[in-house]
């Protein structure tokens, strides 16, 4: 395996790092130790905000000073060859740096900033040269014919073959519809893999938080999440309010002075008319502040709130800065970044790309690592996913990045004229989403009457049930029963009984499991576990507790985690008997008899089932002591207090709860969920559905 792999453009705006952000993620979701470097970043005052994405994204623990060569006021200055090859040599001696603490480091090419592209270019192949890493050429179609196209990277394979460069592949991106069969054709004798990316409007538009800091102003009101919104045009607002509004675009930024509370009236309320498309935000300019008065009455406007932004630069200077403004994909930017990756992952086959640079799964498994395994199993076979909590906007958020990555199918439960609303507020992207309102939609009176049949045993009524269905937990339920979706992901604003009830009627539990149970995959430094039970059954038996072990097993090997089980309890082995340690020592052999291929040990504290040290003293003979990867608690209170404490004391990322032993896959949210872990849990829901359909 290569200890570096180089992503090197032909021009300006290429789209590199679209490119550089898809190798990372593919890179990090398969070995333990990445690196990212770039040999030149621009010089200026704000950090290079490619090193920062990665640095945040991926935790890398290099330092910013350690992730790049020279600057590019270093690089302009050079006259003479020695000058070069000290150049080269500086470069080189950061590069092994950063490289002896890593598995392998992707390494970002020259911006084409200000130096020829002949010599940006000779710089780029030399590097590669020095570094023996394998290249990846990434060009744009944008603006060029196809033979240009074809030309220029014909040119480059010759040159980089010439100085024994290999050469993995090509990427042409922002590739106009039509284009892809010519260039196909054109380029079908280079001896690399080409891929290739659509053009992506959204790609290239700047967020409001990039305007907002490219200018220096502040934000008076708005929340954080609004300033994620992409800005599709910029209107310095000259004329009066009618005017203005009869133009205006959507996602567009106003500029007008702090005085023109006209516009700010406008502005502010264009996202309630379905006459004016919503507008990104409103930027006051002149250090004028804007009348208290009229920001107590735009601050109660129902919804999330629209941006409104105040810089001390006059309208003149404020346009003419936001005018050099370019897109950028920031860490903050988590929808950007979800687009971004969406792009690359639909085009580029990532499985065969590994396989091109040699790239072989590291036997460690990072809590990294393990996330990004998630979404790319999820991604290997779509399947349907019911969110019910349409009304909610983290939901709704979390959908739009699933959608962009192309995570699964959704269907969302919800009024579609409110969810459309507030997707528009909110800049999101939900139109390949499937939305249902259980209160109108005709299911509801086929699900009243399947429920009916279903429960009339137990007492229901033909009412009660058509009552019942227009709850979103019952509806989506019924729709995971039905096989029109295949699994569901609720409770970000249900609790965990309005969740599991309705899927312990309706879809019920496995034929050989007597109870629905629960395990967090605890995500910490170095490895991830899995805890069960932590969240559903306070006192669970003997049998209960086998089940739950044999459950939480299946889930780990699901996972990638091979499943290596300690029953905990408060003492070690024989040396204590009696009351709760009686129970899981019972548990345990009925665990062994029902799945005698489960290595599994207890009872065991958990000092002796995670320390090789303990262990050694403890059992030295066990299989699992030591090394246990899946830890089944005797009781809730235990498992649950046990569960927060390692999440808050040990900094560890707590992905759950998921449930085990329903026949078909429904999982419970925290109500307290981040976007992010409405995505994990999804993804996890999805690899569940794969496995049972």
């Amino acid at each position: 395996m290569s200890r570096a792999l180089y992503v090197m453009s032909m021009e300006p705006e290429s789209g590199k790092s679209i490119v550089s952000l898809g190798l990372m993620e593919m890179l990090s979701g398969r070995l333990d130790r990445v690196g990212y470097f770039r040999p030149v970043i621009r010089h200026g005052a704000a950090p290079d905000a490619t090193i920062e994405l990665m640095r945040s994204r991926y935790a890398l623990s290099q330092s910013y000073a350690s992730s790049f060569g020279i600057t590019s006021d270093q690089a302009r200055n050079v006259g003479k060859s020695s000058d070069v090859e000290a150049l080269m040599s500086q470069i080189l001696d950061r590069f092994d740096a950063l490289a002896a603490e890593c598995e392998m480091v992707l390494v970002e090419g020259t911006d084409h900033t200000g130096a020829s592209a002949a010599f940006e270019f000779e710089l780029n192949q030399r590097l590669a040269t020095n570094l023996a890493a394998p290249v990846i050429v990434v060009s744009r179609a944008h603006h060029h014919r196809p033979e240009q196209i074809s030309g220029a990277l014909h040119t480059a394979h010759g040159t980089l073959v010439e100085n024994d460069v290999a050469v993995v592949g090509y990427v042409v991106n922002r590739v106009r519809p039509g284009q892809q069969e010519q260039l196909a054709e054109q380029l079908s004798d280079l001896n690399a893999a080409t891929w290739f990316l659509p053009e992506e409007p959204r790609m290239l538009r700047p967020t409001m938080r990039q305007a907002a800091e490219h200018v220096r102003a502040e934000m008076i009101l708005g929340s954080s999440e609004s300033l994620d919104r992409d800005v599709n045009a910029i209107n310095i607002a000259a004329m009066t309010a009618p005017h203005m509004l009869a133009g205006l675009e959507p996602d567009t930024l106003l500029v007008a002075a702090a005085d023109r509370t006209d516009v700010i009236l406008a502005g502010l309320a264009a996202k309630f008319s379905d006459a004016c498309p919503p507008v990104a935000g409103v930027m006051l300019t002149g250090g004028l502040a804007a009348d208290p008065q009229l920001l107590k009455f735009v601050s109660g406007f129902a919804g999330p709130a629209t941006p409104l932004l105040q810089t001390d630069l006059d309208t003149f200077h404020t346009a003419t800065q936001l005018a050099d403004l370019r897109p950028e994909i920031r860490a903050s930017d988590d929808r950007k970044i979800a687009m971004a990756l969406g792009l690359f992952e639909t085009h580029v086959d990532t499985d065969d790309l590994a396989s091109r640079i040699e790239l072989a799964e590291s036997s460690v498994l990072t809590p990294l690592m393990f996330q990004n395994r998630l979404l790319h199993q999820a991604q290997s076979k779509k399947m349907r996913i019911v969110l019910p909590e349409g009304a909610d906007a983290r939901i709704l958020s979390a959908a739009d990045q699933i959608l962009q990555r192309d995570i699964c199918h959704l269907t969302i439960l919800g009024d579609a004229a409110d969810i459309e609303e507030q997707a528009r507020a909110l800049g999101l992207h939900l139109e390949s989403a499937h939305v249902i309102d259980p209160l109108t939609d005709p299911l509801r009176e086929v699900f009243a009457r399947e429920l009916y049949e279903m429960r009339r045993h137990r007492g229901m009524t033909e009412e009660v049930a058509h009552d019942l269905v227009a709850d979103v937990s019952v509806f989506g339920t019924m729709l995971v029963h039905s096989g029109r979706v295949d699994g569901m992901v609720s409770g970000a604003s249900h609790t965990t009984a309005e969740t599991i009830r309705p899927a312990l009627q309706i879809v019920k539990t496995m034929p050989d499991v007597s109870v629905v149970s629960s395990v967090f995959f605890m995500c910490l430094a170095d490895r991830v576990l899995v805890y069960g039970d932590c969240a559903v059954n306070p006192t669970p038996t003997p049998t209960e507790l086998a089940d739950i072990a044999i459950s939480s097993a299946a889930t780990a090997e699901a996972f990638g985690i091979p499943a290596r089980v300690a029953m905990l309890s408060y003492s070690t082995g024989e040396s204590a008997t009696g009351g709760d340690i009686d129970s899981v020592r019972e548990a345990t052999a009925l665990a062994r008899v029902r799945a005698p291929e489960l290595l599994i040990e207890g009872p065991i504290q958990y000092d002796a089932a995670i320390d090789a040290g303990v262990a050694a003293t403890k059992l030295p003979n066990s299989q699992v002591a030591g090394r246990a990867t899946v830890f089944i608690f005797p009781d809730l209170n235990t498992g649950n207090n046990t569960y927060k404490a390692v999440q808050r004391s040990a900094g560890a990322t707590a992905i759950g709860p998921i449930l085990q032993g329903l026949r078909k896959p429904i999982n419970d949210l925290s109500r307290g969920s981040t976007v992010a872990d409405i995505i994990d849990t999804v993804a996890i829901t999805a690899i569940q559905c794969q496995r049972q359909g």
